[in-house]
């Protein structure tokens, strides 16, 4: 199997698609790993955590197309 290589930007979209799921795959361990080593993805997990924490403390609705306008902010958009 080929090792994909992970960098800061998909980590951050991945933890974006799936933060608060499973991290069980071989996948996420490489994410998990990655983090570990980056303190750039750690500091920007732990702001991501925060602000979802402080959205579903606070009951935030947004608008439906704010995911779409965030990642294209991030320039996340094509991290597939």
């Amino acid at each position: 199997m080929k090792e994909e290589k992970v960098t800061c930007k998909k980590v951050m979209k991945h933890i974006c698609d799936t933060l608060g799921e499973d991290f069980d795959s071989e996948r996420c361990a490489n994410i998990k790993q990655h983090v570990e080593e980056c303190s750039n993805c750690k500091s920007y997990l732990e702001t991501v955590e925060l602000t979802i924490g402080y959205y579903q403390k606070y009951n935030v609705n947004l608008p439906e197309d704010a995911h779409q306008r965030l990642m294209k902010f991030l320039d996340l958009e094509d991290c597939d």
